[in-house]
């Protein structure tokens, strides 16, 4: 069941970022690095070659007040960065559950970027979650690394089809009780 109540996004700050709603001003970033091939390949959503208006339809979509996902992006300008670095998701699921997904521009990989990310996002639990789940695909050790030193717990093997690889993937499956 999904929650009725239309859900502000807050602003979630962290030492070297602010996660924050996404702005129209964010496409041209978005489509440079979500247009990353390395990028695209590490997600279930974002399709290779990027088309034309992807991001624009992205951003229109984080902004509408009946939405079940909700997107921050990762900007560091505050600390000396570029405004864009990656995005990170929370979508609703039921029973007080979600999803977390995220990406990192590849200039950032390896930086720590994402693992703060989330570790923000699950602390301010701006949606109330009892659990939060995610999935990465299994070539992708670096984003289960994130999830695990942030204290979540592997559920299993599955697998999920990328839009960009145009195939089904194998999945590591996580999980993180919040209450």
């Amino acid at each position: 069941m999904k929650q009725e109540t239309i859900i502000a996004q807050p602003v979630i700050e962290t030492a070297r970022m602010l996660l924050r709603p996404l702005r129209n001003a964010d496409a041209g970033l978005m489509r440079l690095y979500a247009g990353d091939r390395r990028v695209a390949e590490m997600t279930t959503n974002i399709p290779h070659p990027y088309p034309p208006g992807a991001a624009e339809t992205l951003i229109g979509q984080a902004l509408r007040a009946d939405r079940d996902m909700f997107i921050w992006a990762m900007d560091a300008a505050e600390t000396g960065g570029a405004e864009f670095v990656g995005l990170i998701t929370l979508t609703q699921l039921d029973r007080d559950q979600t999803e977390i997904a995220f990406w990192v521009a590849p200039t950032m990989w390896n930086t720590g970027f994402a693992s703060e990310a989330v570790r923000a996002l699950i602390a301010a639990n701006p949606l109330a979650s009892q659990t939060i789940f995610a999935s990465v695909f299994q070539d992708n050790p670096g984003s289960a690394r994130v999830l695990t030193n942030a204290g979540f717990d592997y559920l299993g093997d599955a697998e999920a089809f990328s839009v960009a690889r145009g195939a089904k993937v194998a999945t590591w499956t996580y999980l993180k009780r919040l209450a």
